[in-house]
């Protein structure tokens, strides 16, 4: 590498969780500097997904998810207030399409319950009919607290904030490789003017390369790295004029919450994620899976007349464990963990990161002050 600097705080990955730690850690006082792989922010996980602002119901009760996506929510609905970024507590249906699906619904209640989520209400089948009347369920769960979210706003936002405090943002420099030295953790940055940078503090956030980052730091030990996993979703959107109000989910499947219909800020509907497994980032969109869309939407949407649903877009979720295991937790590793000082590894960042991202930022400045 042509030229060396030194740097205070470096986070890797330019996504919303690595923006708002950025954001956080120069309101600090902390000198940052934010590195983004790609040409633009947010350009893989933190753009791809139901931009849903979470109220923190399904997750294990003590979990960061859990406790970190309560909090965010309160954080982010705040924010957002202040900041006039887009949203809209539009609220969602969690449904039953079938009576043997209830003792599912009340499992989700007294987990929320546990969560702190206390304003979920049941709603009957005529209730149903009465919010959302293209719903068929025998009985439902309204959540009042979710919402939606225009996340490329809410990162501007971030990145405004960052750069005020004096945050310097950088774009189309990925991280080649690294080492822990005496002073710190050297940094071989690419891009149009390489550059190995010395660096008291690195935070890795960056998503989908979360691992391949950390791998590529000498110094790193190897067995703290967990493994790599990769949960690719279809969104398709549905053509002509919604008619839907809230968000409606049918009750979690294994790998994620359903395929369930999302709005955007203009209220158009899509519908998504399903889940498949990959072994590597590919955003191509298979439209056989439309079959599956369709059969699996008609169970609480029966009036989905055929042809209307839209290719939309993909998204990839990193993942902690394979298909099949058990939901993984937020892993969040400082040094006690991998013993290297100033370094912050966050892996499996995946839903609800979006609305956990402000919470997950203090969390995360709290380890970094230990």
């Amino acid at each position: 590498m042509a030229n060396t600097l030194e740097l205070d705080a470096v986070v890797v990955g330019g996504g919303v969780i690595g923006l708002a730690i950025a954001r956080a850690l120069a309101l600090a006082g902390r000198k940052v500097s934010l590195l983004e792989a790609e040409a633009r922010l947010g350009a893989h996980t933190s753009s791809r997904n139901s931009e849903v602002i979470h109220a923190g119901i399904y997750y294990a009760t003590g979990s960061l998810k859990a406790r970190l996506c309560v909090a965010g929510r309160d954080a982010l609905y705040a924010y957002c207030e202040r900041q006039e970024v887009p949203h809209e507590r539009v609220g969602k249906l969690i449904v039953a399409a079938r009576e043997e699906e209830r003792p599912l619904l009340q499992r989700l209640k007294t987990q929320a319950e546990a969560n702190g989520v206390d304003d979920l209400v049941w709603v009957d089948h005529a209730q149903i009919r009465a919010l959302e009347p293209a719903v068929a369920a025998v009985v439902g769960l309204l959540s009042p607290a979710t919402g939606i979210i225009d996340s490329h706003a809410f990162m501007n936002a971030l990145r405004r904030d960052a750069e005020q405090a004096d945050a310097d943002i950088i774009l189309a420099s990925p991280v080649l490789a690294g080492r822990v030295v005496a002073r710190g953790i050297e940094l071989d940055i690419g891009g149009s003017d390489p550059v190995t940078a010395l660096c008291r503090t690195v935070v890795n956030a960056a998503g989908l390369r979360a691992q391949d980052v950390a791998r590529s730091i000498a110094g790193v030990p190897a067995a703290t790295i967990p493994p790599q996993y990769f949960a690719k979703g279809h969104y398709f959107v549905l053509g002509g004029r919604s008619p839907f109000k809230r968000l409606v989910y049918p009750v979690p499947e294994p790998g994620g919450l359903g395929i369930h219909v999302t709005l955007d800020l203009a209220k158009n509907a899509r519908f998504g994620p399903d889940v498949s497994w990959l072994d590597g980032v590919d955003y191509g969109f298979d439209e056989s899976r439309s079959a599956a869309f369709y059969q699996a939407i008609r169970s609480y949407f029966p009036e989905l007349a055929e042809g209307s649903l839209v290719p939309g877009y993909t998204g990839i979720r990193p993942k902690l464990g394979p298909a099949g295991s058990p939901a993984q937790d937020f892993l969040v590793q400082g040094p006690e963990a991998h013993g290297v000082p100033g370094l912050l590894n966050l892996y499996g960042i995946e839903s609800p990161g979006l609305t956990a991202a402000l919470a997950l930022a203090e969390h995360a400045l709290g380890l970094l002050s230990q």
